[in-house]
């Protein structure tokens, strides 16, 4: 999963993770190899429980993998450089995860003020992201439980992009929203993944979601990558009956007609 003359951001060889089953067998994720260029948004697609989340944990640094390595920007991911790495990525997940007792602007600036940014930065970049998110600075005073569903992910987006990292984990960032407002976040996830050129991995179970929002599709089954295209390639090319069936059920749904 590469792009030529283009050094990855996030690069996984080998990476194996294994959990004891609660009925005594072994599950996780594993081996798996991924890169992922500036850029490439890549979707982690599968059913519950095929390793997609666990994964992003791995490259997060919450997981330390039991074998193969991880790379971001080039330098191994250890335990000893996790809390430095990870200031190179932007991590959201579902429904956002803002601190309740904090505005959305102090959400967002919680990070910056951390590392010492002035004020006038801090307002400075917050704006930006504002306008980049299309959400209205008026709601930056408002407390997460005073903004819609779409609106906190918007402020959950902003905030993993305050730092501007190279690299987004996407951890079924609008799996709790209404189907309205998830189709009109979708577009908005793609328009801001082209404008920002930076690397992308979303986590979604929606084959049709990981469609309209990424560039390619990673189909994971009991922890095992079976098959890595386009949207279009994996329903004209399915590897197995399994990527069949998981195509088959997406386009009966919302499958945009562009990748058919």
């Amino acid at each position: 999963m590469t792009t030529e003359g283009v050094a990855p951001i996030l690069e996984l060889h080998a990476v194996t993770r294994r959990f004891a089953g609660a009925d005594g067998g072994v599950a996780g994720v594993g081996p798996v190899d991924l890169a992922l260029p500036a850029g490439t948004t890549v979707a982690l697609v599968g059913p519950s429980g095929c390793g997609k989340s666990t994964l992003l944990r791995l490259v997060v640094g919450l997981l330390v993998p039991d074998s193969g390595t991880i790379r971001v920007s080039g330098e191994a991911l250890t335990v000893a450089t996790a809390p430095r790495l990870r200031r190179a990525m932007g991590y959201v997940i579902q429904e956002g995860a803002l601190f309740p007792h904090l505005t959305a602007r102090e959400n967002v600036a919680l990070l910056p003020r951390d590392l010492g940014w002035d004020d006038a930065r801090i307002a400075h970049r917050v704006k930006e992201l504002a306008e980049l998110a299309r959400l209205p600075e008026a709601l930056l005073a408002r407390l997460p439980s005073e903004l819609s569903g779409g609106q906190r992910q918007r402020v959950a987006l902003m905030r993993a992009l305050v730092l501007d990292p190279p690299l987004l984990l996407l951890d079924e960032p609008l799996g709790a929203l209404d189907p309205v407002i998830r189709v009109q976040l979708q577009g908005e996830l793609a328009r801001l993944f082209r404008a920002l050129g930076k690397a992308a991995l979303f986590v979604t179970h929606d084959l049709a979601e990981a469609a309209r929002v990424a560039d390619r599709i990673a189909i994971l089954k009991d922890g095992h990558v079976v098959q890595e295209g386009r949207a279009a390639e994996l329903a004209a090319h399915p590897a197995d009956a399994f990527v069949a069936e998981f195509v088959a059920a997406a386009r009966a749904g919302s499958w945009p007609e562009e990748a058919s």
